[in-house]
């Protein structure tokens, strides 16, 4: 448990304050809402989250408590989520509005409602949500259109980093390394998993080769949609997969003895992070592509390639992103609404200038 008389740090210094280190009454009935249902006996409130969304929700709640410890206003012998009131709100949305975007600041007041209304049930928080609806209405999300670079063009560009890799190479880690490189953009763009799912493919389990193809699987525990998540390498990615598995996948290693890790990070040896794969992807995608497509994007041209490219079956694009509602892919992945869009409108101007 941390200090109550913890110094004050600075906002560069923000951290999430995990939940052991919460205060008593809040960490007690946050484990008593995550509490899962057992035959008979119903669960907590928050029993129907996955863990994701309950990881998520906890990471938020910490850092709003960090807040509160970094400015002195954490009080640890408080009633549960007793600390989440309208001054302490008003002067965490001033910190955060000087240093994260207006999405961000909407995110992090939302998942702070979840968590109160988790922890203290029987409390009204109508004020907050309030809160979160102004916050709804002025957050000016980041345009993503200007950054849509379709799967095929990934595919293409991973495949590139990998006879690049084969070519120019001058050490086997960098040889290795290449390849992986590649591989991921490659697997990315054809298969585009959530982060979560991507960076710990672990081999023998959720990749894995059968009669001679290699599947993706991931079970319904691990995915958000609570849906068996199967997919087919295609067989001009499967020599590729070999080569990697069979001799990249060692040297990465390195001297340390090898685990199940798919992805493995040439310089720890060990299976990635969600975090530094991701940061990775970003980089890859800016040197081979010109544009910073992170992994959330790949599934935005996955959706959008789709449609294009077949948009006689409207429900491929959810189902290449294990969305139980198609709407869901609409709304939030689907750009090619506007490319059509665009396209049409390029084709009228074309003949208008053909016929002046």
């Amino acid at each position: 448990m941390i200090d109550r008389r913890s110094s004050r740090r600075k906002p560069s210094e923000v951290r999430s304050l995990s939940v052991d280190e919460w205060p008593p009454a809040d960490q007690k009935a946050f484990v008593e809402a995550c509490r899962p249902s057992v035959r008979l006996r119903r669960g907590g409130a928050g029993a129907h989250l996955g863990a994701v969304s309950r990881k998520d929700i906890a990471n938020r709640y910490g850092l709003y408590l960090d807040f509160l410890a970094r400015h002195g206003h954490l009080d640890f012998d408080c009633s549960a989520a007793q600390s989440v009131t309208p001054a302490n709100v008003e002067q965490y949305l001033a910190e955060l509005r000087s240093r994260v975007r207006s999405v961000t600041v909407w995110n992090s007041i939302y998942k702070l409602r979840r968590a109160a209304e988790l922890i203290a049930p029987g409390v009204d928080f109508a004020w907050l949500a309030e809160v979160e609806k102004d916050m709804a209405a002025a957050m000016e999300p980041r345009n993503k259109n200007d950054r849509l670079v379709l799967a095929g063009r990934l595919v293409e560009a991973g495949l590139r980093l990998i006879g690049e890799a084969d070519a120019s190479s001058t050490t086997k880690v960098q040889w290795a390394r290449g390849v992986r490189n590649g591989l991921m953009v490659v697997l990315l763009a054809l298969h585009p998993l959530r982060i979560k799912n991507f960076a710990t493919l672990r081999l023998g389990q959720s990749i894995k080769r059968v009669e001679g193809v290699w599947w993706l699987s991931i079970g319904v525990r691990e995915t958000k949609s609570h849906r068996l998540d199967e997919r087919r390498v295609p067989d001009f990615v499967t020599p590729i997969v070999d080569r990697y598995v069979e001799v990249c996948r060692p040297i990465l290693f390195g001297g340390r003895a090898p685990d199940a890790a798919f992805w493995v990070s040439s310089t720890r040896g060990r299976q990635f992070t969600a975090k530094n794969m991701g940061t990775l992807i970003s980089r890859i995608t800016r040197e081979t592509v010109s544009v910073d497509v992170s992994t959330h994007l790949f599934r935005m041209a996955a959706a959008s390639t789709a449609i294009i490219l077949n948009g006689s079956r409207p429900d491929l694009s959810a189902g290449v992103l294990c969305h139980r509602d198609r709407r869901m892919t609409e709304e939030h992945y689907d750009r090619a609404g506007s490319l059509h869009a665009g396209d049409a409108l390029s084709a009228i101007v074309s003949q208008y200038r053909m016929h002046q």
